[in-house]
């Protein structure tokens, strides 16, 4: 792997008071100073692992592929993908292509600079971080079902932001036409 030059890569999936990057940045700038690595950058990121449309994530493997740094740390796994084991094997082959490892904070046996267990772990992981984002949306979903049992009202109000798209979709007229005829 290319010389002692690390990047931190942070991700929270929501942008409010209850998460912040800042959390994972500290203890990730001592595990750089404890590895003796030389930090050159950082890339946060404010959305779901979920995906890979991400504009730090996208732009820090840009860098990779550049081989502007030899190594990335990350807090957890699943702060890098929530993707499942085959995106995520797919980003480690490409770092380990361009000569970059992967080292997480909370993960010692997670350092794409070796080879062995570190693989077959990796791919358990991502597994794991795959079925906790479900969990999520599952949780999420339930919560949604109750509050509109509850009789909350969801979703957008009439005269919101996505007018335009239902009026293309014909769906103010037919609402217009419902209440004529009533």
């Amino acid at each position: 792997m290319q010389n002692n030059k690390c990047v931190l890569y942070t991700r929270v999936s929501k942008n409010d008071e209850s998460q912040n990057p800042e959390n994972q940045k500290e203890p990730l700038k001592n595990f750089a100073g404890l590895l003796g690595l030389e930090i050159v950058g950082e890339y946060v990121d404010m959305a779901s692992g979920g995906n890979s449309n991400r504009p730090k994530f996208q732009e820090m493997l840009k860098d990779a592929r550049e081989r502007k740094f030899g190594t990335i740390l990350v807090w957890s796994l699943d702060r890098f993908s929530r993707e499942g084991i085959s995106n995520t094997l797919h980003y480690l082959e490409e770092l380990k292509r361009s000569g970059v490892a992967l080292k997480s904070l909370q993960e010692s046996w997670l350092d794409t600079s070796d080879n062995g267990m570190g693989q077959l772990l990796i791919a358990i992981f991502s597994w794991v971080a795959k079925q906790e984002r479900e969990r999520i949306s599952e949780r999420t979903k339930a919560g949604l079902v109750r509050a509109k049992a509850n009789g909350k009202l969801l979703g957008r109000r009439f005269g919101s932001k996505d007018k335009g798209r239902r009026k293309k979709s014909g769906y103010l007229l037919r609402w217009q036409n419902k209440k004529v005829l009533i």
